[in-house]
């Protein structure tokens, strides 16, 4: 299950921020303005702007994954200087690869592990604490901060841009 969330919901989500940031593209041009002010649109003035919604997205996915599997020294740093729209989906597209080089082995035992960070002055939590407690609610507070940056400021998307294709399948 923890390869099901972090890779394959975390990779989808990113995806469709993706998404949701072309159609941003799509309205400045639209509209004529550079979309570089959307880029830098906060919700408010005590907020982070959406790049940095967008990085720290990024990383919560990456190293939540790389944290989980016993891997974090090994995962991909980001300098976290992006200034256009190309350069922000970059480093979207490459947290994905990233995440997608994980296997559900690789999180073998992540339930269990206990993980730390420098900020928790040498606290852990349980893998799937840390999973469910902060990982998850972290990733998603930050995706959804970013499309309601880019809603708030008339881009128009809605919840099936936000979530996405879904597997539907014929009522049987």
């Amino acid at each position: 299950m923890i390869h099901t969330l972090v890779v394959g919901q975390f990779s989808k989500m990113l995806g469709n921020l993706v998404e949701i940031l072309n159609e941003a593209d799509k309205y400045a041009g639209e509209k004529k303005f550079d979309v570089a002010v959307l880029l830098h649109a906060r919700l408010a003035p005590d907020q982070f702007d959406l790049m940095q919604q967008v990085r720290i997205a990024c990383d919560t996915a990456k190293l939540g994954a790389a944290r989980l599997a016993g891997t974090e020294k090994d995962a991909p740093v980001h300098a976290d200087t992006e200034a256009t729209l190309a350069e922000i989906k970059a480093r979207i597209e490459s947290t994905v690869a990233y995440l997608k080089s994980f296997t559900a082995q690789s999180f073998a035992g992540a339930a269990e592990r206990r993980i730390t960070q420098p900020r928790w002055n040498g606290k852990s939590l349980s893998g799937e604490e840390f999973l469910v407690q902060h990982v998850i609610p972290n990733f998603y507070f930050h995706v959804t901060t970013t499309y309601a940056i880019l809603r708030h400021n008339g881009v128009p998307v809605g919840k099936k841009n936000y979530l996405g294709a879904m597997p539907y399948r014929d009522a049987a």
